[in-house]
């Protein structure tokens, strides 16, 4: 190929002479187009990197061009409807017109398969409720449990961790005011407060991860003082501490030091333009009576407010544990969110983010389960996290054990986001998962704050016609038995005979024969 190529351009070359002999103009008009074309060609030759490149000169870099437009052109012209990944585009769609306030309604029925395997769904009921007969404050529930002086009021769909760093000033900001404007709640992420978090005054959950951010001592450590005068504000209404999430449980994060600006490090109390890791580990705590006894103290420190901790469902055993701790101490933290492993992320290992975890459904199940075991479930809240959408995303995470959920790519989907699957590179062309000026600034965010409003309040409508539908009073009421799953094309079960609900305390005497052992 590369002796075609040094041909092709010595006749090129012969051509132009003799367009300068006989037409002078035609020589200047081709240099301006071809040279660039033999200057490239001969540059593929002389490198060494790629091989394609040095053995096709030009026509070897459409191997890269179309690498780079694969997932374009397949997500816009091959796959279907319902076959896109992570988020298909019927749920994008559905973001995206709740947001605009644009026609939300499908024509000539559904396109899911509903006799494949995996189908899920809930029964209407042949005399429904009337939507007044639900109030809109049936669609929220009181954070705190009794050591809890300063309990709060959750909207079933709030904003999910994301950090400042991970998302543009612009994105966070645009959350934000979405969040004081539909009255829902905005988690920060391990990213720490900053002042795109605070600009509207929407409420926010402070989430605390393994680097501290905001609340860290120069080595790293936790600082008291610091998330003391940061966790009383008035706009933070809860504490989360971060101990997984679903898309890279166990593994750390880092931030490299050319993100890390003045600006975020100010945030984050780092040194600007060092690299800074965030450990897999907390180093304020090492066990789960370490934890409990930190949970308390965070309470003490934020004046009361609710303290929860974030995971991944992993390690039965050492949830088992953790929850006995509850009961030999009497320390419970006021609510725990469940992060699925099909959570999304700005970036991860893939080892992590497919192989490692407990999706959602599995998670709740298995936490409400051994919640209810050791009798702790009426003590405390749980928030579900991951791939959470619509509004029977909600109804479902909430029968098989949530109190309220959070919700991420819906909230970026409703920000804007195209699912360009660029988070990762800084380039994200709609400006909402980068920290380049240039793109960051796309994001209008007081109109993207309305659209995230809105796509809030008519998700919410949408359970709360649900539940109408299946003549179910209040989103407590709902269970296992309210949801369906076809198991075969000629087998249907409920979620309450696949996976039973354990009787309350049923656990407790598996404690008390280790006692008196």
């Amino acid at each position: 190929m590369r002796r075609e190529f040094i041909f092709v351009s010595l006749v090129v070359a012969l051509l132009e002479v003799a367009a300068f002999i006989y037409f002078r103009s035609l020589f200047y008009i081709s240099i301006v187009f071809v040279a660039p074309i033999l200057f490239i060609g001969y540059a593929d030759i002389l490198q060494k990197k790629q091989s394609i490149r040095r053995n096709y000169p030009l026509f070897g870099r459409m191997r890269y061009w179309m690498e780079e437009l694969r997932p374009k052109i397949y997500q816009y012209f091959i796959e279907s409807d319902i076959d896109g990944t992570p988020i298909n585009r019927v749920k994008r769609s559905v973001v995206y017109q709740r947001a605009k306030n644009s026609l939300a309604t499908k024509p000539y029925g559904t396109q899911d398969d509903v006799y494949a395997e995996g189908h899920e769904w809930i029964n209407h009921s042949m005399y429904p409720l009337g939507l007044d007969e639900i109030s809109h404050e049936d669609l929220r529930v009181n954070i705190g449990g009794k050591d809890c002086k300063r309990p709060y009021s959750l909207s079933l769909l709030n904003v999910s961790a994301m950090s400042f760093g991970a998302l543009s000033n612009t994105a966070i900001e645009a959350l934000n005011k979405g969040a004081k404007l539909g009255n829902f709640a905005h988690n920060t992420g391990e990213g720490s407060i900053s002042p795109y978090h605070l600009k509207h005054g929407g409420d926010l959950i402070w989430q605390i991860g393994t680097g501290y951010f905001g609340c860290r001592t120069e080595d790293g450590n936790f600082d008291s003082e610091k998330f003391k005068i940061r966790s009383s504000r008035e706009e933070v209404k809860m504490i989360e501490i971060k101990l997984s999430q679903g898309a890279k449980p166990g593994h750390g994060g880092i931030l490299p030091g050319g993100k890390n600006t003045e600006e975020i490090a100010a945030i984050r109390d780092v040194t600007p333009w060092t690299t800074v890791e965030s450990p897999a580990c907390h180093k304020a705590f090492k066990n789960n009576f370490e934890l409990l006894h930190f949970i308390k103290k965070l309470r003490s420190l934020s004046g009361g407010k609710p303290i929860g901790i974030k995971l991944c469902f992993g390690s039965r055993l050492e949830f088992h544990d953790l929850c006995q701790q509850m009961v030999e101490t009497g320390i419970k933290p006021d609510f725990i969110t469940i992060d699925g492993s099909e959570g999304g992320t700005g970036a991860a290992p893939v080892e992590f983010s497919d192989s490692v975890g407990t999706p959602l459904k599995e998670g709740l199940i298995k936490v409400n389960n051994i919640l209810r075991g050791y009798d702790l479930r009426d003590d405390l809240k749980i928030l579900a996290s991951g791939k959470i959408l619509t509004g029977f995303d909600i109804i479902k995470a909430i029968a098989l054990g949530a109190d309220a959920c959070y919700s991420a790519r819906g909230m970026m989907l409703a920000l804007g986001c195209i699912q360009a699957l660029l988070c990762n590179n800084n380039k994200c062309p709609t400006g909402v998962a980068t920290q380049d000026p240039s793109l960051a600034k796309g994001l209008d965010p007081d109109d993207k704050g309305v659209r995230v409003a809105n796509y809030h309040k008519s998700t919410i409508d949408s359970v709360h016609e649900l539940l109408c539908a299946s003549k179910t009073p209040h989103p407590s009421k709902l269970n296992r038995s309210h949801l369906y799953r076809r198991i075969s094309p000629v087998e249907v079960k409920s979620y309450n005979e696949i996976f039973p609900v354990r009787k309350v305390g049923s656990l407790l005497k598996n404690m008390k024969n280790k006692e008196s052992a």
